[in-house]
This record gives C-alpha cells, sequence and structure tokens, in this order.
C-alpha cells in the first residue's frame, strides 16, 4: 500500500470535470437505456415462451455486461475525481482497474460470439466443417457464452497483484500560494501488463474481426450475384444485403476503436488528466451506447419492440395531458 499524502489533492478543474461528466453521462445513460431495452425484450420472451433464442442469449448476456461496465465506469469516473486520496490507494485502485478489465473482457467476448454467431448462420461456404459448425452452433453457445465468462475472470485475476502500484509526489509550490499540490501516477509492471491483456484481447478481437471480415466478403459475393443476374439495385433482397454489409462494417470500426482506446488507456500512458486519456474515456463509452443503438435498429424483432414501446408512451403522454 502507498502512504498518504498529506498535500492538496489535485482535481480536474470543476468547468472541465463537469464538461467531461456531461458527455460521458450522455453516452452512459443512452448505453444503458438501449442496452436496458434489449435485455427486457429477451428476458421478457424468455418468461414467456420458457426458451430464447440463441441469438437473444447472446444479445442478453452482451447487454448486461454493458450495463454493468458504463455503470462502473460513472463510479469510477465520479471517485477518481472527486475523492482521489481514496481512489488512490492500492487496493480500491487494483479492485477498479480488475473490475474494469474483467467486465471489459466480458464485452469483447461477448460482442465477438454475436459476430461469429451472425457469420455462421448468414454466411454461405460448402465446406462440410462450416455446415456441421452451422447445425451444432446453437447448442455449443450456452456453453461458451459460460466459458468466455470464466476466461474473462482468470485474465483479468492476475492484474491484482504486482501489476499497479500507485505513488504520490508533490509538485511544485503554487505561485502566491502556501499550498502544494500532490499528482498521482501509477508505475507498471509493463510485462505483465502487456503479456496478459494482450493475450486476454487476443481471442476475441481475432474472432470478431475475422467473422466480420469473412461476412462481409461473403455478403458482398453474393450481391455481386444478384446484381450481375440483373436483380436491380432497389430489389429488397439486395437493399437487406448491402443494409447488412453496413452495419457490420459499422461494428466492425467501432470494436477497432474500442480495443485501440482500451488498450492505450490501460497502458497508463497519458497522465489522467490527459486529454488523451479522456479520448478514451469517451471511445470507450461511447462505444456500447452506439454499437447497442445500431444492434436495435439492424434486428427487426427489436425494432419493432421499440416502436411498440414508443407508441404505449406516446398514448401514456396523451393520456396524461
Amino acid at each position: 500500500m502507498s502512504e498518504s499524502c498529506n498535500y492538496q489533492e489535485n482535481k480536474l478543474s470543476p468547468l472541465l470535470f463537469v464538461f467531461i461528466l456531461t458527455i460521458l453521462g450522455t453516452e452512459c445513460i443512452i448505453g444503458i437505456i438501449a442496452n436496458g431495452f434489449v435485455v427486457a425484450v429477451n428476458a421478457a420472451e424468455w418468461v414467456q415462451n420458457k426458451a430464447v433464442p440463441t441469438s437473444g442469449r447472446i444479445l442478453f448476456s452482451l447487454s448486461a455486461s454493458r450495463i454493468a461496465l458504463q455503470s462502473f465506469m460513472m463510479l469510477e469516473l465520479t471517485l477518481s475525481s472527486t475523492f482521489p486520496r481514496f481512489y488512490n490507494q492500492d487496493a480500491v485502485y487494483d479492485a477498479f482497474k480488475v473490475s474494469f478489465i474483467f467486465l471489459n473482457y466480458c464485452t469483447l467476448w461477448f460482442a465477438a460470439w454475436l459476430s461469429f454467431f451472425y457469420f455462421v448462420k448468414i454466411a454461405d461456404f460448402s465446406n462440410p466443417l462450416f455446415l456441421k459448425l452451422k447445425w451444432r452452433l446453437s447448442r455449443w453457445m450456452p456453453w461458451l457464452l459460460w466459458l468466455s465468462l470464466f476466461i474473462s475472470l482468470g485474465f483479468s485475476m492476475p492484474f491484482i497483484k504486482d501489476t499497479f502500484t500507485v505513488y504520490c509526489s508533490n509538485a511544485s509550490s503554487i505561485p502566491s500560494s502556501n499550498s502544494t499540490e500532490k499528482k498521482y501516477f501509477t508505475k507498471i509492471n509493463v510485462v505483465n501488463l502487456l503479456l496478459l491483456f494482450n493475450l486476454g484481447m487476443f481471442l476475441p478481437f481475432s474472432m470478431f474481426i475475422l467473422a466480420a471480415t469473412l461476412l462481409i466478403a461473403s455478403l458482398k459475393r453474393h450481391a455481386l450475384h444478384m446484381e450481375s443476374n440483373a436483380t436491380g439495385s432497389r430489389d429488397p433482397s439486395m437493399q437487406a444485403h448491402m443494409g447488412a454489409i453496413k452495419a457490420i462494417s459499422y461494428f466492425l470500426i467501432l470494436y477497432i476503436f474500442n480495443a485501440v482506446a482500451l488498450f492505450l488507456y490501460m497502458s497508463n500512458f497519458f497522465d489522467i488528466t490527459s486529454p488523451w486519456n479522456i479520448l478514451c474515456k469517451v471511445i470507450m463509452a461511447g462505444y456500447p451506447a452506439c454499437h447497442s443503438v445500431l444492434l436495435i435498429l439492424d434486428n427487426p424483432g427489436l425494432r419493432r419492440a421499440w416502436k411498440r414501446l414508443q407508441h404505449r408512451v406516446h398514448l401514456y403522454l396523451k393520456q396524461q395531458t
């Protein structure tokens, strides 16, 4: 445990803190609402039908993990900015980092399984192994989701020991003032961080990239085949294929940006008040919100449920007035 300093705490300026909190808070609220809606829809279907499709199981797991992650991010931001003395104690800091890593691993894995599931179910390949996987994946998916959870936990726990150590130093005295600012910095076991963190991210990241890329290639090949048969660009099937290609491309871009921001943030390359560090937080908070909103817009069942919810809310508000 690092010794506490008795100097004045070094905080973000109130205006900057409010601005950052507003941006992150807006992203997190949008994400929590969108993911909460996905969880509610799939939970209701689960209760009503006593079963839920495989895609619903993955969406439920992904959305639940994202709700936990974004709630946790808001708590961490609040504590690190308003109570830095408490937050930067080694035990508290390590607990937050390990929990943050675990939740991020879970969201990376569940998003990767969603991409992989769509690839297997939608892509058109005649390989015998691929066809066998297409038939059996639904039976395997519940076990794969649990396995991902335990893998995430296994890769997160080593970070609790001797990876992060928080130190405290006093900066130069402020002119015309008797106070001295305190700055926190983190000593990192870089070897452990790079090996563990990269290894933990490598499998889900590679799986998501590979599945999304192959699915885009398969859909594009099919779209070109339809175009060569003169079905026309206004054909509903053709438009559906092009829409799917765009949606998966957006998912791929968002996933890559989030993974890069996560690595930079966890590597502690930047000071806590650095604009680059803040940008990483904005990207990490924005990714679950943007991805979940796109999932609702792209999924016919979720889109219909959202329209029904909007209609009910509109009727309720109309009755109140």
